[in-house]
């Protein structure tokens, strides 16, 4: 089952919530709002039942997201696999163009060899990828741009 989102601002700055209300106002079950409390989101006072401050949770699911991050260094893709930043497989890249601007970065895992990719303005290539072989694929074909038509198509004049 796919993570739901949560919009943090749906919780009014100015306002205390109790844990069940907290959980209604944001769609998820209570226990993941009890989850969070032990994670360390800060309640008003240690009283029952047990209030968080709508600016306090905010700040706290800011921390959150911005901890989850996972910046990129240079010369290094996402693998969605190990979900961590890794540098590509023997140092090698391809690219191929999107437009004239961007272009499109494969490249395998080093350790699950599984493909990675980043988009990537063109002339930021070098400065994303130091030290790496960087090479450009051939853009895949088009029907439009071939020279012979294709054996699987059937003559509507029977001949």
């Amino acid at each position: 089952m796919p993570l739901k989102r949560v919009n943090p601002r749906l919780a009014k700055r100015n306002r205390a919530f109790s844990v069940v209300e907290l959980a209604d106002l944001l769609d998820v079950h209570k226990r993941t709002v009890r989850n969070w409390l032990a994670d360390g989101l800060p309640t008003v006072d240690d009283t029952r039942p047990t209030l968080i401050h709508g600016d306090e949770f905010q700040e706290w699911w800011a921390g959150q997201v911005k901890a989850a991050k996972r910046p990129l260094k240079p010369g290094q893709f996402y693998c969605c696999k190990c979900r961590q930043p890794k540098t590509p497989a023997g140092g090698m890249v391809e690219y191929a163009a999107t437009n004239a601007a961007t272009v499109n970065l494969k490249a395998l895992c080093e350790t699950c060899e599984t493909m990675m990719q980043r988009r990537a303005r063109l002339d930021s290539i070098a400065a994303l990828m130091p030290d790496l072989d960087v090479r450009r694929t051939g853009a895949d074909s088009s029907i439009g741009a071939r020279a012979t038509p294709s054996v699987n198509c059937t003559d509507e004049r029977g001949d």
